[in-house]
């Protein structure tokens, strides 16, 4: 009996086993057609998967967004956005090929125990835009960078200097191959791109920030308008040069050199008369007085003799780019050359088009305003060419001379009433002026600006003359950052006109009462005629 019961249970065992096994060779006919157990397909566990399961099972990881971190913000870029494309077809037609003609009896064991007898491994086929991922981490840069700034040196009332910021920019180039990376990863941990970062510090206050600024002020304000600018710091010996070299109109400007050679022609201090005429040439422009020095120059009453004579003396200093052909208000005459060939007017493009008897470049006049500095303190070139022919004092005097010139109110409006300025300014209709030596509190530099109008037929001063200021106000806040001039110039000019209309009527005031207190004073004297 025992025995017949133990006989039934294995029949009942081993039928519910063949069941079992019929079932589940059932289920494998079924899924028979899909990726053997142990297969991956670019790092993606596609065993057991259909072909379409599996296309979307790869698609779910690779076409989720990889994450920037850039410090402590985050950004996630689309990988289609930067034409990441998977080869879905090569990557299951590998994993199908791979498998084989596996026979039915073999797979079927390897799904009963979820276990494969081979692992089989595709490796990701895929490619991407590298130029539009590029353009991906340099639009994030461009949202998210803070570069340093330089210094400003601020114009108008109420404004002081502002020093630069530290700031951090993204180095997109080197942050490519970590984003490119990414892009290929399964794992969603390693789809993470930490952005290469770069640390700024904050730019030194330099002329480069100084040529910017000015370069703003004509941008916002001089269209139209070319600019010719040469800063020189006396201390230092560094320059600032705008169009510095470019051949200009020599104006009343050129009348420096003239002062410089009168000097240098004099044998001994200059007398009343000659004192006279450099005063009317440095304070009131006068054409005639300088016209005058020119034959104190050339040792005549010859006009022209003196101009070649200067300009011989001005190409002797170096200053190769300046001459005055033809003296002031005067006409060209045979046997006097009319103009001379430069350096700078021999340039293809003439962007100033100067007048071709006088001419001058910026960097030149600032060039002799330095000379004259040096000479003053006992060296430079003036004494090394022109050795007992003037002295220190001579070029002293002459700056001295220079700062009694209150007209032509450029330099002298974009720095306080305080600052000693030795300049000239000068203009025709189309170019306008101002050449000098500032001595500021925290150093002596040397300025010298022009604004030409390019095909115009007038020049207005009421648009170039704040431009000039605001150049002038620029670069003395540049040598005096921590104590910067903040008036507005046009405020200034304002305010200075109406303090010389109230001087100027007070003194017409002031005569008329004297003449009236004299002619009462007559009255009171004359006898009555008796009739």
């Amino acid at each position: 009996m025992l025995k017949a019961i133990q006989r039934f249970l294995m029949i009942v065992l081993l039928a519910l086993g063949l069941l079992f096994l019929g079932y589940q060779a059932f289920l494998y006919s079924l899924v028979r057609e899909k990726l053997p157990t142990a297969t991956t397909v670019a790092a993606v566990d596609v065993g057991g998967m259909s072909r379409e399961e599996a296309a979307a099972a790869i698609n779910a990881i690779y076409l989720s967004p990889i994450t920037l971190h850039h410090l402590e913000e985050q950004v996630e870029i689309n990988p289609q956005d930067v034409g990441f494309n998977l080869d879905i077809d090569a990557m299951l037609n590998e994993a199908e090929a791979a498998r084989g003609d596996l026979p039915f009896w073999e797979g079927f064991v390897e799904f009963l125990f979820k276990q494969s007898f081979e692992q089989t491994n595709v490796r990701l086929v895929a490619g991407y835009d590298q130029a539009a991922l590029r353009a991906q981490l340099e639009n994030v840069a461009s949202i998210l960078d803070k570069p340093a700034t330089a210094p400003q040196l601020l114009l108008g009332a109420g404004s002081n200097y502002q020093p630069g910021e530290p700031g951090y920019i993204t180095d997109v180039e080197a942050s490519l191959p970590a984003a490119e990376m990414a892009l290929y990863q399964a794992d969603p941990a390693k789809r993470q791109v930490d952005l290469v970062i770069e640390m700024q510090e904050p730019t030194e206050l330099n002329m480069e920030v100084l040529r910017t600024q000015i370069e703003q002020v004509m941008a916002n304000d001089g269209q139209g308008l070319l600019a010719s600018v040469f800063i020189l710091d006396l201390q230092t010996g560094e320059e600032l040069a705008i169009n510095a070299t470019d051949a200009i109109s020599g104006l009343s400007i050129l009348k420096i050199a003239i002062f410089v050679e009168t000097y240098r022609r004099l044998n001994g201090p200059p007398n009343e008369y000659v004192q006279g005429l450099l005063y009317d040439t440095a304070v009131q422009s006068s054409n005639f007085g300088a016209n005058l020095l020119l034959h104190e120059i050339a040792g005549e009453p010859n006009t022209y003799e003196g101009a070649e004579l200067l300009t011989e003396s001005l190409h002797r200093l170096g200053l190769v780019n300046t001459f005055m052909a033809i003296p002031y208000d005067a006409t060209a005459v045979s046997t006097r050359p009319s103009t001379y060939a430069t350096p700078a007017n021999s340039a293809t493009n003439l962007i100033f088009e100067p007048d071709t008897a006088r001419q001058s470049t910026a960097e030149d006049i600032g060039t002799l305003l330095s000379m004259l500095y040096y000479c003053s303190k006992g060296g430079g070139a003036l004494l090394a060419v022109y050795p007992g022919e003037i002295t220190p004092q001579e070029c002293q005097d002459i700056i001295d001379l220079m700062v009694l010139n209150d007209e032509g109110n450029l330099i002298r409006f974009g720095v306080p009433e305080t600052v000693r300025v030795s300049h000239k300014h000068g203009w025709d209709e189309v170019t306008h002026g101002d050449a000098g030596i500032v001595f500021s509190p925290n150093g002596d530099f040397v300025m010298v600006e022009y604004l030409h109008y390019p095909g115009g037929d007038f020049l207005l001063h009421d648009f170039s003359f704040p431009i000039l200021r605001q150049f002038a106000q620029l670069t003395y806040n540049y040598f005096n950052f921590e104590e910067p001039y903040t008036e507005n110039v046009v405020d200034r000019a304002i305010r200075e006109a109406a303090a010389r209309e109230a001087a100027a009527a007070a003194a017409a005031a002031a005569e008329e009462a004297a003449s009236e207190e004299s002619a009462g004073e007559d009255t009171a004297v004359t006898p009555t005629p008796t009739p």
